[in-house]
């Protein structure tokens, strides 16, 4: 029995091996939020797959969302969770609270899952280290009736404008999983909530990141029979977009795709967070999800 067990294990670690050597030194992005983050088993399989990534010589960076707990905290505090065009919209005190969540309970519940691991997490913002600079988000809906194009006011809704990956160069030097809250000053002095995506594809394009992981609740793009599409170009994915073939949610998710790889990431994936250590599987075999490059 103890022989065929060491046979696996060698022939998962001659497998493995490869992909070691290949992202060794590299910058891999994971955003990590949804389904994923409720789930006490779940969270701690991503902590050990993040602390392998490390120990493995790959430099982890962990950007995550938090759109339920967010929910959930301003029902408790008795604040109405007002929508635009699909969008949160962030009052003064909304988006203190909002930080409170995102930065403060999730940021640390996620540090301290990695640090039970035996490696070293931070937590920070893009507030630490003037990391983010925000403006606010300029949203425009059409009117289906009129056709009449509308500018939505979202309050504090910020675009990522500015990176500064000084922190982040010190932190890779020095043995430490950044894990960072989608919340950051503007130059006129505000607080503004970014979208988790879009806030992770700005980082990982400002490091030329190899990779840049979306952890979802689905396996990653489908084709017209319903079958996991292992890779895309932009281009495949953009034609995809345009015959109806992604479609939904998941159009914004590929979007966000695309623009990252613009900013100068290397490859995107969209994969299902929902699998147990479906970011080793990402990075350690042939791929779990859907890879996007130029």
């Amino acid at each position: 029995m103890a022989s065929i067990e060491s046979e696996m294990q060698a022939r998962l670690l001659a497998q493995a091996l490869p992909f070691m050597q290949k992202y060794e030194n590299k910058t891999i992005v994971v955003k990590y939020g949804g389904h994923a983050m409720g789930d006490m088993a779940l969270g701690k399989a991503f902590a050990e797959d993040i602390a392998l990534l490390k120990q493995s010589g790959i430099n982890p960076i962990v950007v995550h969302g938090g759109g339920p707990q967010i929910g959930a905290m301003l029902t408790k505090m008795g604040i109405e969770s007002k929508f635009e065009g699909g969008l949160r919209v962030t009052d003064a005190k909304t988006v203190e609270i909002v930080e409170m969540v995102l930065a403060g309970s999730i940021n640390k519940e996620i540090v301290a899952l990695i640090n039970q691991t035996g490696e070293w997490a931070i937590g920070l913002c893009g507030k630490d280290g003037n990391m983010v600079f925000a403006e606010k988000a300029r949203k425009t809906v059409t009117d289906p009736d009129s056709h009449i194009e509308r500018v939505l006011d979202l309050g504090f809704v910020g675009e990522v404008v500015e990176v500064d990956r000084t922190l982040l160069d010190l932190l890779a030097k020095s043995e430490m999983i950044p894990v960072i809250a989608p919340v950051a000053p503007g130059r006129d002095g505000a607080t503004y909530n970014i979208n988790a995506d879009t806030f992770a594809g700005a980082i990982a394009g400002a490091l030329h990141a190899t990779r840049l992981l979306f952890l979802t609740d689905v396996e990653g793009v489908l084709d017209k029979n319903k079958e996991l599409i292992k890779e895309l170009t932009v281009s495949q994915a953009k034609a995809l977009i345009k015959d109806g073939t992604i479609s939904g949610g998941m159009i914004p998710k590929v979007e966000t795709c695309i623009e990252a790889i613009k900013a100068g990431v290397q490859g995107v994936v969209i994969l299902n967070g929902k699998t147990a250590h479906s970011v080793l599987l990402e990075i350690f075999t042939e791929g779990a999800g859907t890879l996007i490059v130029p």
